[in-house]
Formats: structure tokens, C-alpha cells, sequence
């Protein structure tokens, strides 16, 4: 599975890219807001930071709109994709802007039935949200797995990126499941390392280390 960093912090993917931790980025206007940056310059610096996908939001409501802003980002680096919203108007945008050759994330996707909308509208991504799913206690998961099957039952290439992770274990039952791409802030990331019991080995062989008195170097 994927890793994008849903992110617009430059330090903390710098972070992450340093261990292969960063396969793409997303990126959404709330993240631009909290990063206190100009959208073009943030997303051009978080481009030649990473080889893989960066997704950049369109924020126009109509198709012509988007369309013209997708052309537009685009322009910023050639991995650019181009997030449009899961509503009519964004896949039409979708389809011109995958005939044009552009990658494109159709984003806000809650549905299986929108999942498949998606995919045949050309889609590269669909990325489901799962964590706003659970928050209305509907198991999100559960849609990740949905949008897998049909996708598998007829050969779409739309990679299911799993958006709104909000935990460790919402990684792991997305790569469970087969997610293509899972997309997760950077602490969430960094969380999967922590277990209780590697915290308590550390600590007994560390104890054990320092009884001998010696020393490596």
C-alpha cells in the first residue's frame, strides 16, 4: 500500500520522505490555510520534494471552473493531480481532465455507488472518506472494502486512496482490505511504530545493558 501525507507542512514530509515513508501528498485548502502559504508556492516546493502524486484542490463549484483551475495547478509540476469533489459537475471536469492526460483525485466520496461513478468517469483516485464515515457511526472500512470489490469485479484502474485516516488501525485495515494508497497526516504515520511492548523490551534491554557497565563505543 501507498503512503501519501496528507499535509501541507514542508518539514514534516521532508521528515518522512528521508525514510521512504512518502509515496505522494495531499493537500486541501484547509491544510493551505493552516500552512499560512500561498497555494502555488507551498504545492511547487512539496512537488520537488516527492516523486509521487501531489494533489491540489480545485475550489470553483461548476465544471468549467474546475476545469480552468485543474489547467491551471497543473502548470505548477508534471505530478501534479488535480482533486475535483464528488459531485456532478466534478466529473465532468473528471472526464475532460483525464482526456487531457492529467492525473485526477475525486475526492469526498461516501459512496460505493459515487466510487463507480468515479471510475468510469476516468477517475485515478477515488479517495473515500473514512474517518467522517465513522463519526456518523458508519464503518468506513466497510466502504473501502465495497469500492475494492467493484473495482476488482471489473478491471477499473482508479486506485481506492483512503482518505480521512484518523488512526494506526485505520492503516492497517485499509492495507487489510487493499486500499491502493492510504492518506494520513504525518502523526498518524509516525503513530504505527509505537507498541507497548517494544516500548517495554527497549527498556529491559537497556536496563540490562547498563548492569554489564560496558560499552560500544
Amino acid at each position: 500500500m501507498k503512503f501519501f501525507v496528507d499535509t501541507a507542512d514542508t518539514d514534516a514530509i521532508r521528515e518522512l520522505a528521508a525514510l521512504n515513508m512518502v509515496d505522494g501528498v495531499t493537500t486541501n485548502p484547509s491544510l493551505i490555510m493552516k500552512s499560512g502559504r500561498d497555494i502555488k508556492e507551498v504545492t511547487a516546493e512539496i512537488c520537488e520534494m516527492v516523486d509521487g502524486p501531489v494533489s491540489a484542490e480545485t475550489v470553483a463549484a461548476d465544471a468549467d471552473g474546475m476545469i480552468a483551475e485543474g489547467r491551471e495547478l497543473a502548470k505548477i509540476a508534471d505530478n501534479i493531480a488535480i482533486k475535483v469533489p464528488l459531485t456532478w459537475e466534478g466529473l465532468r471536469a473528471c472526464k475532460v481532465l483525464t482526456d487531457e492526460g492529467r492525473m485526477v483525485n475525486v475526492t469526498l466520496c461516501f459512496s460505493a455507488n459515487q466510487a463507480l461513478l468515479a471510475a468510469k468517469a476516468g477517475a485515478t483516485f477515488i479517495s473515500p472518506f473514512v474517518g467522517r464515515l465513522d463519526d456518523l457511526n458508519i464503518d468506513g472500512m466497510e466502504l473501502i472494502g465495497d469500492i475494492r470489490t467493484i473495482y476488482d469485479n471489473y478491471n477499473f484502474d482508479t486506485q481506492i486512496l483512503a482518505a480521512s485516516i484518523r488512526t494506526a488501525n485505520h492503516m492497517k485495515e485499509a492495507a487489510l482490505i487493499g486500499a491502493d494508497v492510504a492518506t494520513a497526516p504525518p502523526a498518524v504515520i509516525k503513530a504505527m511504530v509505537s507498541h507497548a511492548l517494544t516500548d517495554k523490551g527497549v527498556e529491559a534491554f537497556l536496563k540490562d545493558w547498563a548492569s554489564t557497565g560496558q560499552k560500544i563505543l
